[in-house]
């Protein structure tokens, strides 16, 4: 008698794949995920000295009690309403950004894109300026550059004729409405008085100082519910990085994907605005990161967002502990790391024989 095995072979998942059940397959590449957990670590790292590093820092023995709830003393009062919310805000703004930008770049296959250049960032200070002229008990200033982000998109829309849906027409009108932001914000610093207009200054620079529990809800919930939707689209927006005519050749309805790209970055930078004010460059410089890191197409969602995350945490641990300054706004910190990495880019193409 004979026995016959019915048992169906296993198969083994090819090479750059990661397997989730019998029927879903994941590409990976091994540099991103070398990447990504290098990135991880750093940020891991950068988190830790945060919360332990400086006069008012938590023993590393007790950093694991105060991240659990059970801290007492002023180790409770450092966490809960010191430095927890606001690195918890600087990862989760870093990350919006970051993705933010690998979004718009992404749509507009311009390595130098990001939301700052649609006005976006400018609309969110002079909202926030003008709100702390016009209604200065009213009013909150972080509504305020909601509000302004908002309307500094719809001129963009409107003046566009096409919507989002034409990435040149975008950047131009987009430069538009930066300089009428522009314009306001430095009017109501100029007409406010002199301590009001040193508050206002500091957050148009983009500032963590003061951050909340509900800020970092804020901005993680817009994450949250952005991230899945940007992944959805991210095979889409690599196969667009071909061409339209190719991509719409392969079924991949390239307008739908740049007009809900732009949306999802245009939703991640207003998050990330209302709870931090504009903070210049971490958009633009996250994605270019990600992509060198890789040396790889396509957007780089997931490492663009670790990326944002870590160049914040960096500049606000800077922002909080280098002796010379008393705690600058975060965003003069990211305008020096931008200002750097466009000079490096300069200098590397300069070298190619590209410029």
């Amino acid at each position: 008698m004979t026995v016959t095995d019915r048992t169906a072979p296993v198969r083994k998942a090819p090479r750059g794949y990661l397997t989730v059940g019998s029927t879903v397959a994941i590409p990976l590449r091994r540099a991103s995920v070398f990447a990504g957990a290098g990135l991880f670590v750093l940020l891991l790292a950068a988190a830790v000295a945060t919360l332990a590093w400086g006069r008012l820092g938590i023993d590393l023995a007790d950093l694991p009690a105060a991240l659990v709830g059970d801290a007492e003393g002023k180790d409770r009062f450092v966490f809960n309403r010191l430095r927890g919310p606001r690195l918890t805000v600087a990862i989760g703004v870093g990350a919006a950004l970051g993705l933010s930008g690998a979004l718009f770049q992404s749509v507009t296959r311009n390595p130098l894109g990001s939301p700052d250049v649609i006005g976006l960032s400018a609309g969110a200070g002079a909202g926030a300026a003008f709100c702390a002229l016009m209604f200065p008990d009213t009013v909150p200033v972080p509504v305020g550059a909601l509000i302004g982000a908002i309307v500094a998109m719809a001129l963009v829309y409107v003046s566009t004729g096409t919507g989002f849906r034409n990435p040149a027409r975008l950047v131009i009108a987009g430069i538009g409405v930066a300089a009428m932001g522009a314009a306001v914000t430095q009017y109501v610093v100029y007409a406010l008085e002199r301590d009001k207009a040193s508050v206002l200054t500091a957050y148009v620079n983009g500032s963590l100082t003061a951050r909340s529990w509900t800020d970092a809800t804020t901005v993680l919930l817009v994450l949250a519910a952005a991230a899945p939707l940007a992944a959805l689209i991210s095979r889409r927006l690599d196969i667009g990085e071909m061409g339209d005519d190719i991509a719409e050749g392969l079924g991949s309805e390239p307008k739908k994907a740049k007009t809900l790209a732009v949306l999802l970055a245009i939703a991640l930078s207003a998050a990330a605005v209302s709870v931090s004010g504009p903070i210049a460059f971490i958009a633009l410089t996250a994605p270019q990161i990600a992509r060198r890191l890789t040396r790889g197409s396509g957007p780089h969602l997931l490492l663009s967002a670790l990326t944002g995350s870590l160049l914040l945490v960096l500049a606000d641990l800077c922002s909080q502990q280098l002796p010379l300054f008393d705690d600058l706004p975060v965003g003069i910190y990211t305008m020096a790391i931008g200002g750097a990495y466009l000079g490096y880019l300069l200098v590397r193409e300069w070298r190619k024989g590209v410029l």
